[in-house]
């Protein structure tokens, strides 16, 4: 081999052995080196080792079967007579120390004073199981919280801090209104009718007061006779039943006779019940002037129970429960306020230059209401009883117009509020929106109350 031959082959020489290396070394490196998947796995393997051995250091429990985390403790007192917050915090268990503080506390926002039998009052404690085992509280656990419930709108409750030390928040619990309807034909009384119906006998009671300027209950109603009655409930928003709202819409069907009110409030605030045209259902006198009485005794000629002989009797009577209250059946000025022979405890109001009503048998008179003061349409002014010359407890009920006793069945009532202009074109939009609500609420037989179906607007 000539010299030039060799200088040619050792020039190509470190190429070959390049090309050598680059193809042979990857082949040494995968044939004796440890494999992706098996890196994968031992890795894997590994940290899955390792996550359960933590596990068992920290919680030497079962992963399958963990015990659920203990409870907070929870009791509810419910306020008696004679109770004081004192008296529940310490029976619920705190020290006295502790009581004075969430006192202190709670008494920022909430009067001690209104507290009333029959209100909850919630003790929330933390779960027995979270404390060390020589605490003091472990057998109940550590109080966190108390709550007053003074009704279903609002909420009181007072937190106790790390450091012994307690604060309070009050919350209003959110209200939504819903509405109810409930109509029917009336078989032997109105209120038997409603109340099978599904009328609550709140709702009945204010169904009756808003119709009794005009309406005689123990007269004026008939078999076949009909009601229809749209009414507010309001709900929390866990759902609970509240109390009940307003009538918005009513009608008694008397015979033939349509007699339907609107609920409409003024400029001012005030709100009352209106005919379609704008008429005030509110009279200035009221025909009966006491809640859930029977008509006794009419005006006229009749026997006297005690006296024996016929005499005329010039007033009505309504038999109630003695203590009933007896409203005032119009605004007015007190001008007798005493006892007044067979009359027994009697009051008697002016109410203008023609009208005044007068009131006898009664068991007491309401403090308030002395002679001169004014008085206004619906204000209790005294009780049914039976002093004078009565045969048991009922109230006589007069009026006199001019002076002179006349049938308060028969007398034409002073008319009412009659709007005009503006508060009437107002009063109809309103009427026409009540009339559609009611429009998507149909009629129903029987309207359940609380726990029952009944018929909502959504």
């Amino acid at each position: 081999m000539s010299w030039k031959e060799k200088f040619v082959l050792m020039r190509r020489l470190p190429l070959a052995a390049l090309t050598v290396v680059a193809v042979v070394l990857p082949l040494w490196i995968f044939e004796w080196g440890p494999s992706d998947a098996a890196l994968l796995d031992n890795n894997a393997t590994n940290g899955l080792t390792q996550a359960a051995l933590d596990l068992r250091a920290s919680a030497p429990i079962d992963m399958l079967d963990l015990a659920p985390l203990p409870q907070p403790v929870v009791q509810n007192i419910k306020v008696r007579k004679g109770d004081t917050l004192m008296d529940i915090f310490v029976k619920a268990g705190l020290t006295r120390g502790n009581a004075i503080k969430a006192i202190q506390a709670l008494s920022k926002i909430y009067n001690p004073k209104r507290l009333r039998p029959g209100q909850d009052i919630e003790f929330v404690f933390e779960p027995a199981a979270l404390l060390e085992p020589d605490d003091a509280d472990a057998a109940k656990g550590e109080l966190k919280q108390i709550t007053v419930h003074p009704d279903l709108f609002r909420e009181y409750t007072v937190y106790q801090l790390d450091d012994d030390k307690f604060t309070a928040k009050y919350i209003k619990q959110a209200i939504e209104t819903k509405l109810a309807r409930a109509s029917g034909k009336i078989s032997s009384s109105l209120y038997l009718s409603a109340v099978n119906a599904g009328v609550p006998v709140l709702v009945l009671m204010e169904l009756i007061r808003i119709y009794s300027w005009d309406v005689d209950f123990q007269r004026s109603i008939r078999a076949g006779d009909q009601f229809d009655v749209m009414y507010e409930r309001k709900i929390t928003e866990k759902g609970e039943f509240a109390r009940y709202g307003n009538i918005l819409y009513a009608n008694l069907k008397l015979g033939k006779t349509d007699n339907p009110l609107y609920l409409f409030t003024g400029k001012k605030g005030f709100s009352d019940y209106f005919d379609p045209k704008g008429r005030s259902a509110r009279k200035a006198l009221m025909r009966t002037p006491i809640n859930g009485a029977r008509l006794s005794s009419g005006y006229g000629r009749r026997r006297h129970p005690v006296l024996g002989y016929n005499k005329m009797h010039r007033g009505v009577d309504f038999a109630a429960p003695r203590g009933t209250p007896i409203f005032a059946a119009g605004s007015g000025t007190v001008v007798y306020r005493a006892r007044n022979g067979g009359y027994g405890n009697y009051v008697r109001i002016r109410h203008n230059s023609e009208y005044s009503t007068a009131y006898g048998h009664m068991k007491s008179f309401r403090r308030s209401v002395r002679r001169g003061s004014r008085v206004r349409q619906g204000q209790i002014i005294g009780y049914v009883g039976s002093t004078g010359r009565s045969t048991g407890p009922h109230l006589h009920y007069e009026i006199l117009h001019r002076g002179r006793q006349t049938n308060p069945m028969r007398v034409k009532m002073p008319s009412g509020k009659h709007l005009k202009g503006k508060e009437l074109a107002r009063f109809m939009n309103v009427r026409a929106a009540t009339e559609i609500k009611l429009a998507d609420l149909p009629k129903s037989k029987k309207v359940a109350q609380r726990t029952k179906k009944l018929i909502l607007a959504k």
